[in-house]
């Protein structure tokens, strides 16, 4: 019997590009999913085919209206948090004052967890607890273990800040209340249903529209660790069953890969071929961000299955099939850094009634 068979499990953010992919994985699993969304950012077509199948409740909501956080927990088991005001890098660096909202979503939906007995809450963190001071040299061999995260702290922006605050509080709340938790350190998560503000989708659009000079940001010499989001998944929920005292785990591969490689690669794939325009005055956050996931194997058992490239050719092909060239040619530089807003910020909408 699978450990999630039955049990009442609440995704926050769950019509979001990960958030959707673990509601499906969880009701796979024979969970009894309850998803909480304002759309600001998710989309109701990401699981729409769960609502329709009654596999799902939905409710849409803002879960910054206390109201909203006390019905989402009620009568819940586990929460995965997910739900967040954030974006791709340009979004992160421009957007401090909407990003700073999530220190008080994440406490509010901790205190109504807490109240409401929930017993378990897994929090999606992020790459961007780690400090920056550490993360400038791109030629430099860094894997980022969980412990750098310490002081001096040095988040990366306002939405690497709030992540860090939530992480700590629930450490806080295990110790203090018994309460179960674990957070997961996500890196530069990608995968059908990502959105154009964050980079390798954005890739993969500007060669879906055959943009020439094809524009990349910063130098391109750029370190990451794209990770692809069934692995994402994977971790986030053997996190729900093997992680109870608030710790952190990182969950990304250990491919160091240039940004402009990676563009190599999205031109390898497409057939695209175009001159590279490189805009050194846009937001690149660090330069050098690559999860040492040891940890994550140790207390989870868990490892990537996706290579990079794996992960691409599947995104690629799902992009190209699902996308409209004219659509995207007249909303790209606007999804690059924007997101929507004030939709579903004051109302709470049952899954019946959202049909």
């Amino acid at each position: 019997m699978s450990f999630w068979e039955n049990r009442k499990v609440l995704v926050t953010g769950g019509a979001s590009f990960i958030g959707s992919n673990l509601a499906d994985s969880l009701v796979s699993k024979g969970a009894q999913v309850r998803v909480v969304d304002n759309l600001s950012s998710g989309q109701l077509e990401n699981i729409q085919h769960l609502i329709d199948a009654g596999s799902v409740e939905f409710l849409e909501g803002d879960l910054l209206e206390p109201s909203v956080a006390q019905q989402a927990v009620k009568g819940i088991n586990t929460v995965f948090h997910l739900a967040a005001d954030h974006g791709g890098r340009g979004y992160v660096d421009l957007k401090q004052v909407q990003c700073s909202t999530n220190l008080i979503l994440d406490g509010l939906l901790f205190k109504e967890a807490h109240k409401a007995g929930v017993e378990k809450v897994v929090f999606a963190s992020s790459g961007c607890a780690y400090p920056n001071y550490i993360q400038t040299d791109p030629k430099e061999m860094l894997y980022l273990t969980e412990d750098k995260v310490g002081p001096p702290y040095d988040a990366d922006n306002m939405y690497g800040w709030a992540k860090l605050m939530a992480e700590l509080t629930l450490q806080y709340y295990h110790k203090q209340y018994g309460m179960k938790a674990a957070s997961c350190r996500y890196f530069t998560v990608y995968g059908p249903r990502g959105k154009e503000n964050h980079a390798v989708i954005a890739m993969i659009a500007r060669s879906f529209i055959g943009e020439n000079p094809y524009e990349v940001w910063g130098n391109g010499e750029q370190i990451r660790n794209w990770t692809y989001v069934d692995d994402i998944v994977e971790g986030t929920i053997l996190a729900g069953e093997k992680i109870d005292d608030g710790t952190a785990v990182n969950l990304g591969t250990m491919e160091r890969i240039r940004v402009l490689d990676a563009v190599q690669m999205v031109f390898e794939m497409t057939g695209h071929q175009a001159d590279i325009k490189l805009l050194k005055d846009m937001p690149t956050g660090p330069l050098n961000r690559v999860a040492d996931n040891s940890l994550a194997k140790q207390l989870l058992g868990w490892e990537p299955k996706y290579t990079f490239k794996d992960g691409l050719k599947k995104t690629i092909d799902w992009y190209f099939s699902t996308k409209n060239k004219e659509t995207v040619k007249a909303t790209l530089s606007e999804t690059l850094i924007e997101r929507k807003h004030d939709k579903g910020q004051e109302k709470l909408v049952s899954s019946s009634e959202a049909k």
